[in-house]
């Protein structure tokens, strides 16, 4: 197999848009190159070096203009209907974007997502240019990143300059890389929602099935201040599951954290036309507004007949409605957003990510001040009482001592959970692709 090595150019980002003192620039300066070593190639998507042209990142200690919002295009949720993800724009019709308007309208294609970084380096084939042509066709283009977490600041002036560039939303790709990193996620949104507005549209694209995930924070990306959307990759063949379970597993976990799902499919790899129908169908029934689909450059017309052919509702069939249910020796980051919410509703606990017996104890009480039966689980009723709480607002940081959350209000300052240790179950989407240059 080939494998594209080397740098295929990152455009340079432009910092000088976003005004930073004198002395973080030399900090950005040095962070903010394109690597020129062969490209790392990540397990699901998204990561390594970006195509076509360009030069190296500079920084330029410039002001800069306020972040250009398309304001008209952004005026409905871009996620709210059928989209299409691109990788490398030049493998997707060639790139010819008349090609890809042409195909957008004949199978019903409003929202296109389109990579803009990987990283700490920009993909030049994402550009205002290219954005307003596909505006003018009527097209919405979201920008996503794929993210590691080593250079946070960094990564948010790159999703930042996405939306400079007239993104509609700003989609993020967080996979294995930032598992255990707390710290840098929360350092990552805090810059990125300074740098871009607390409105501004943000999704997170990460791991369907939180629970073999103990470790990634997304308690922090879905969380306060955090992104509004949530956009797993629920692909169901590269999991090795039915569409059916996809869904159930997927929901039963992700609707905790309260944030509107987008389920992502998949028509890579060419799973059958049959399952793609029931992916659309179930999204209906679980009460997403739409689908977007990975992707572009490797569907086939049978994937695209599939997934725009009119499809009725489900008969007959009852969604599944529950919460995962949480109880003693449960550890990851579901039990820190329970632990989070049971501070807040008054209840001293430490929020570590592990469900021992200070948590239980904790849940006791909460469900007897609530008028719940008292056993000590998170379950249906339980997730209903906590999740009418806000969860209260952390801090992460590395060193300190063990510190005990007391109660809502102000914003708590703690070491990072210990199940940030933990190791994922398995990578449940292992083959989907998406990282820099396809392997031939």
């Amino acid at each position: 197999m080939r494998v594209d090595r080397g740098i295929r150019g990152c455009r340079a980002l432009e910092v000088f848009r976003f005004p930073l003192p004198v002395a973080t620039f030399a900090v950005l300066a040095a962070a903010m190159t394109c690597a020129l070593a062969a490209p790392a190639f990540a397990a699901s998507g998204g990561a390594g070096t970006g195509p076509s042209g360009g030069s190296p990142i500079k920084v330029k200690p410039k002001p800069k203009p306020k972040v250009r919002h398309n304001h008209t295009a952004s005026a409905s949720n871009p996620l709210a209907n059928r989209g299409m993800w691109i990788w490398v724009l030049s493998s997707s019709d060639g790139g010819n974007l008349s090609n890809l308007v042409a195909g957008a309208r004949r199978y019903g294609i409003t929202t296109v997502m389109i990579k803009s970084g990987d990283g700490t380096g920009t993909w030049s084939q994402f550009n205002p240019s290219m954005v307003a042509a596909l505006h003018r066709s009527g097209l919405r283009v979201c920008a996503w990143q794929y993210v590691y977490g080593d250079h946070p600041i960094t990564e948010a002036y790159v999703g930042a300059a996405a939306v400079h560039d007239g993104a509609d939303c700003l989609i993020i790709d967080a996979e294995a890389q930032y598992e255990g990193k707390y710290v840098a996620a929360q350092a990552y949104m805090t810059r990125l929602r300074k740098l871009v507005g607390g409105s501004y549209p943000i999704a997170l694209a990460g791991f369907p099935y939180v629970d073999y995930h103990p470790a990634f924070p997304y308690s922090v990306f879905l969380g306060p201040g955090g992104a509004q959307y949530n956009t797993p990759q629920m692909y169901w063949a590269d999991i090795g599951t039915t569409v059916d379970a996809v869904y159930a597993h997927t929901f039963s976990f992700n609707r905790i954290y309260r944030r509107s799902i987008y389920p992502l499919g998949q028509v890579f790899n060419n799973p059958r036309a049959g399952q793609i129908k029931r992916f659309r169908q179930m999204s209906r029934s679980y009460g997403s507004d739409n689908v977007s689909w990975w992707d572009w450059q490797e569907a086939t017309a049978g994937d695209w007949l599939a997934l725009s052919q009119p499809i009725g509702a489900l008969r007959g069939f009852a969604p599944s409605a529950t919460y995962a249910t949480l109880g003693i020796h449960a550890r990851g980051d579901v039990v820190v957003w329970a632990q989070e919410h049971l501070a807040s509703a008054g209840q001293r606990l430490a929020i570590d990510g592990s469900f021992g017996p200070a948590t239980f104890k904790a849940v006791e009480s909460f469900q007897a001040s609530h008028g719940l039966p008292v056993d000590g689980l998170v379950g249906q009723a339980t997730w209903s009482a906590l999740l009418r709480y806000s969860p209260i607002r952390v801090r992460w940081v590395h060193r300190g001592r063990r510190i005990v959350a007391l109660s809502r209000g102000a914003t708590q300052t703690l070491p990072v959970p210990q199940s940030a240790r933990l190791h994922a179950k398995r990578n449940e989407i292992p083959g989907s692709g998406g990282a820099g240059w396809p392997q031939r």
